[in-house]
């Protein structure tokens, strides 16, 4: 069983503020793309399908058991989501929180021929060999798909799934914000860096991966960014955490 940071209704409100502020970030992409959170007894929170992120609600969550059949997840379910985050869930152990997006940046990285991210700017440098790539894609995440991808992700925090968007997982919500919203912003200079057609300035791997250390020492941020998101949207009275 895995540890659980918080309560269920803090995990829930962490889960909704989350959704919004991606789609403030325009890192939705209609009513695709999900969250979900390990509760520690067999069952994740997900959200649901049709409902829009930018009035979603922590009591719109629904609760899944990880093991459950296909065929009992109900219609406000997406299929894919289930399989994905299911087999997330099921066989990777640093999954205890996992984030899905097909974001703009991100997902024009993985459609590269070689999606690696280099060590261009902090940001990219934070995710210096810390990224898994999955160059198999087959399809729309349903069944064997979802359960090689589960397994494609190692013992990486991020996965840039080829063709088809990005994955990460962590510890707590705040973490897994953090990361893709970072490494949304590392995928996006690059690109722009690119589209200069100029040499890029690569850094060495050693300050690469000293400054990656640099951000995994670095003490709160990402608690701090989510509680700062939460301050803005409890500031203009949002019902996400309802």
């Amino acid at each position: 069983m895995k540890d659980v940071h918080h309560d269920e209704k803090t995990i829930r409100a962490e889960l909704a503020a989350a959704l919004r502020w991606f789609d403030r970030l325009g890192m939705n992409e209609g009513i695709a793309n999900h969250v979900s959170h390990d509760m520690g007894d067999g069952t994740f929170l997900l959200n649901p399908y049709g409902v829009h992120w930018s009035v979603i609600r922590a009591s719109d969550l629904a609760r899944l058991a990880s093991d459950c059949d296909t065929g009992a997840v109900g219609d406000n379910i997406d299929p894919t989501a289930w399989a994905i985050h299911g087999a997330m869930h099921r066989h990777v152990p640093q999954a205890r929180c996992v984030m899905h997006l097909h974001s703009r940046a991100g997902t024009a990285l993985s459609c590269l021929a070689d999606p690696t991210l280099p060590p261009i700017d902090q940001n990219a440098m934070r995710f210096f060999g810390r990224v898994a790539i999955d160059m198999g894609f087959d399809g729309m995440g349903l069944g064997d798909e979802a359960e090689r991808l589960a397994g494609a992700l190692g013992s990486r925090r991020i996965l840039l799934m080829a063709q088809h968007g990005v994955l990460v997982v962590g510890d707590s919500v705040a973490q897994c914000l953090d990361d893709l919203y970072y490494f949304e912003k590392a995928a996006d200079t690059y690109l722009l860096a690119l589209a200069t057609g100029r040499a890029l300035n690569i850094a060495s791997a050693e300050i690469a991966e000293k400054t990656a250390r640099q951000w995994e020492a670095y003490p709160g941020f990402a608690a701090r960014h989510l509680a700062a998101i939460r301050q803005v949207l409890d500031a203009e009275g949002a019902e996400y955490a309802a």
